[in-house]
């Protein structure tokens, strides 16, 4: 035997000693150079019923001093607080202060995690999670343009810069889950919640989808789509339930999670508040078991929404208790149940322990979330090096990719002559709160140095004399509700709806303020069957005529002095009535109020407008005086919307439409900035203004992009991701809905939307010309490319984005009118053309039955190119044998 055998046997011999003595010593799952899989097992085997429930049980917050010893069975992981509660050095917890930036933050999360890995009995590290739709909702994290915004773009490889950058801010913080992105489609834009998604369609939603999540996934930041599944229903209103076939489910909803999973990499999903055909989202069999995990093959974890689980009890009414909840959650396929508060541990935890959980489910569940956490390497590196946020997060660049997808989000939506904005003006009037608030839209962080759209237009035009006046005020009201300081006021509480007989408690309450819906009163009254008589003193701050009266889903009654001023015992409807007292400041009235709830689900405030000053037409007035000095007018206006915010009417709100009337009336040439997630109606002022732009939510750096924007620096390109109605009464409208049984129109209104899905204009116009197929035929197993010639036929630089549709023109079912295949984002010189090219492949036509099984028909299809779904000048046909 040579030399060198022997020394290469004798290191072998080494190695094979080193590792048996260590797996000896250390258990499997602590041996990095182990399988997952069998770490996982090793695990398992370890653990307790307590810490196997404690990992399926995630919660806001952090291990506060004292509470040391309510973790000692471990935790799924915290969405950790912005300021420490407290600390203890024996338990290695440190305080810091309120100041939550990146730094901060990390070391807060290396504390606690830090608590796990050495005090907890298994050593098992937390994830600790966070929201980040368009940046993290951090302190000092990059505001980024909305997802809608995002969407707008039309653009990939823009979205993957800027999910790269959130990534990196994400992860170098110690947070290693985003409960992000949302991919239910805006299938109603009145839906409060149409911002946070990317659109009505369920390939752009997937395309931008993955582009997000692939990102993070590669940083080893595990991301969360939601809402599974369809988080709204009819009327456009927030977690209503769904009923739908298996065939248009899979067309629709469920595509963009699918793709999500399987082409980003996602590696959790959170469930939704609604059901699914009959059965809640958290607790859906066909949905988590059958669909996701049995059929799709998906090896992650499933989360609930924040307490959806309980929805089971107090919305569905498909529990008797919150441990059958829980059971009948984890036994229908969820994973980790999500709560608000430790303290709801209790309420879910008994079946854990008293074996009603399926226990090969319950250890699939907890395998779930080990395998990650093993995935991700928390337990050979649990903790993130501080010093990394400044070697590796540069936020001045941060914030030039946030500045450049805002402005290519911004949807020109009509343009006569208004803009860019002559360079000859000299004096620019801008109007509205809009302009200066620079709002970031839902689930934002505050964002860093916000620069709003006034601060954009005054240094991007320096030699430009800019006048401002708010003209709307967004907070402003007709009434208040009666404070606390001003009155006094006992309730009796009655078990009938007609306040007979004995109260069934009496007691003192500060406001009358209440809305009840999930809950009564109190438990000795039914929530669908009581009254209730307030009665005690009011004491006026101002003397004059002050309007008092109610508000609330009628049943309501108010008595001043003894005198009947509002009177609608009746149930009806929800409205506010109020009646004009005389007072005098500081003196106090008796007041009355008697309710009535006969049907659930109930609201009744006592309201006035003492103190109240609306003073809308003054700030319209003033407006004018500002704009009539000026050459040009930019009016900056947008809408209310948000989690259960869904919105009604789609017009805009506070006098706005009233305040842009009025600047046209000077006679000015007056621009519109729409500010906002969603489709606004624009019947009462569209054809009155010169140009009308949808510059959405567009980060903590778009007063640059909007000035860029009108000045021409910045040539709009983006499109809509979403159909704009021209009245709510065409609701929902969506561009690839089934052909109707005869017409879209109404007999007093087209059926045609405002805007069409796709829609957006430019400074520039684009010619489109010669498509060819590279074949008529195409065969399974074989592509097909179908190319057309795009040109700047005007004298700007442009982008364009080149839209693919296809529709099946004769199947066995009934198919969309159309459906987006793909998107080209392309910039052209003036003059310049380009050969664009799609691949078309049999799945891109395929279809599914009424059992949701997918497959792909022979027959013709209608291909079609163009720059919305209603302009397609570019068309010919296909066919699948």
């Amino acid at each position: 035997m040579s030399f060198i055998t022997m020394r290469v046997l004798s290191v072998f011999v080494f190695i094979l000693c080193h590792f048996q003595c260590f797996s000896q010593t250390t258990p499997v799952y602590k041996n990095a150079q182990a399988p997952v899989e069998s770490r996982v097992k090793d695990l398992m085997a370890r653990m307790t019923p307590e810490e196997k429930f404690w990992q399926l049980f995630m919660i806001p917050g952090e291990i506060k001093a004292g509470e040391e010893s309510n973790y000692v069975n471990g935790i799924f992981g915290f969405q950790v607080s912005a300021a420490s509660q407290g600390g203890n050095a024996s338990a290695q917890l440190l305080t810091y202060s309120a100041t939550d930036d990146a730094k901060s933050l990390a070391k807060k999360i290396n504390d606690i995690q830090r608590y796990f890995i050495e005090r907890s009995r298994l050593g098992i590290p937390i994830i600790a999670f966070d929201e980040a739709l368009h940046g993290l909702v951090r302190k000092g994290a990059t505001a980024f343009p909305q997802s809608i915004a995002l969407a707008a773009t039309w653009d990939t490889a823009m979205m993957r810069k800027v999910s790269n950058a959130i990534a990196l801010e994400t992860k170098l913080r110690g947070i290693r889950q985003i409960l992000s992105p949302v991919v239910n489609l805006a299938s109603d834009v009145r839906w409060g919640r149409t911002e946070e998604t990317y659109g009505e369609d369920p390939f752009l939603s997937a395309q931008m989808g993955i582009a997000f999540v692939s990102e993070f996934e590669k940083k080893g930041v595990v991301t969360t789509p939601k809402h599974f599944l369809a988080n709204v229903g009819d009327g456009g209103r927030d977690s209503y339930p769904i009923y739908s076939s298996n065939n248009q489910l899979e067309e629709t909803h469920l595509y963009p999670f699918k793709e999500l999973f399987q082409k980003g990499g996602s590696r959790s999903v959170m469930t939704s508040y609604n059901s699914v055909n009959g059965k809640p989202s958290s607790a859906n069999n066909d949905l988590l078991l059958k669909k996701l995990k049995e059929e799709w093959g998906f090896k992650g974890f499933v989360i609930s929404d924040a307490g959806a689980v309980g929805g089971s009890l107090v919305l569905h009414n498909t529990s008797v208790d919150y441990p059958q909840s829980g059971e009948q959650a984890i036994n229908n396929g969820l994973d980790v149940i999500f709560q608000t508060d430790y303290d709801h541990y209790k309420l879910f935890i008994p079946p854990f322990l008293d074996g009603k959980i399926n226990a090969a489910r319950l250890d699939d569940a907890v395998s779930r979330v080990l395998r990650i956490k093993f995935e991700l390497g928390l337990f050979e590196k649990p903790y993130v090096d501080v010093d990394d946020i400044d070697r590796y997060i540069n936020m001045q660049a941060h914030r030039k990719i946030s500045e450049d997808a805002a402005a290519a989000s911004f949807v020109l939506l009509k343009n006569q002559n208004g803009l860019p904005l002559s360079k000859s003006i000299k004096r620019l009037a801008v109007i509205g709160t809009d302009a200066v608030d620079a709002r970031l839209g839902g689930y934002s962080g505050p964002g860093g140095e916000k620069i709003s759209i006034l601060d954009g237009i005054k240094k991007k035009m320096p030699g430009v004399a800019v006048s401002y006046s708010p003209g709307y005020d967004r907070e402003a009201k007709d009434y208040v509700v009666v404070p606390a300081s001003n009155l006094r006021i006992k309730g009796e509480y009655f078990s009938n709806p007609s306040l007979a007989g004995s109260p069934a408690f009496v007691r003192d309450d500060k406001q009358i303020n209440f809305h009840w819906t999930l809950f009564s009163p109190d438990e000795r009254v039914k929530k669908d069957h009581y009254s209730v008589r307030w009665t005690g003193e009011l004491t006026s701050p101002v003397t004059g005529n002050v309007k008092l009266g109610l508000e609330g889903n009628d049943g309501f009654r108010l008595y001043v002095d003894g005198k009947l001023l509002v009177d609608r015992f009746v149930k009806q409807s929800y409205r506010a009535e109020l009646a004009d007292v005389k007072m005098e400041k500081g003196m106090k009235y008796n007041v009355r109020v008697e309710f009535s709830e006969p049907a659930g689900n109930a609201t009744v405030k006592l309201i006035w407008s003492a103190g109240v000053k609306n003073d809308w037409q003054q700030r319209i007035n003033a407006a004018v005086t500002s704009a009539a000095a000026a050459e040009s007018i930019v009016v900056v206006v947008g809408i209310h919307e948000g989690e259960f915010q869904d919105r009604a009417y789609l017009n805009l709100e506070w006098h706005q439409e009233d305040l842009i009337q009025a600047l046209v009336k000077t006679g000015k040439p007056v621009n519109v900035l729409l500010v906002g997630g969603s489709a606004i109606v624009m019947d009462k002022w569209l054809d009155k203004v010169k140009s009308v732009t949808m510059i959405w939510y567009p980060g903590e750096t778009g007063g640059n992009a909007v000035a860029d924007l009108l000045t021409g620096a910045v040539n709009p390109s983006g499109k809509l991701p979403i159909t704009f109605p021209v009245h709510e009464s065409q609701l929902p409208l969506v561009y690839n809905h089934k052909p109707t049984g005869r017409g879209d129109d109404y007999h007093n209104l087209s059926g045609l939307p405002l805007f069409p899905f796709g829609y957006g204009l430019s400074y520039t116009s684009f010619s489109y010309s010669d498509i060819q197929l590279s074949s008529p035929v195409l065969k399974a197993g074989t592509t097909v490319e179908v190319s057309c010639t795009i040109k700047n036929t005007g004298s700007r630089k442009g982008a364009e984005v080149v839209q693919l549709y296809v529709r099946d023109e004769l199947a066995s079912v009934a198919r969309p009118v159309m459906e987006l295949k793909g998107f080209n984002k392309i910039s052209l010189e003036p003059g310049e053309y380009k050969r664009i090219t799609f691949t078309i492949t049999p799945d891109m036509l395929a279809m599914f039955n009424e059992q949701g099984q997918r497959f792909t028909e022979p027959g013709m299809f209608r291909i079609m190119i163009g720059s919305s779904s209603r302009d397609l000048p570019l068309k010919t046909d296909l066919e699948f044998r």
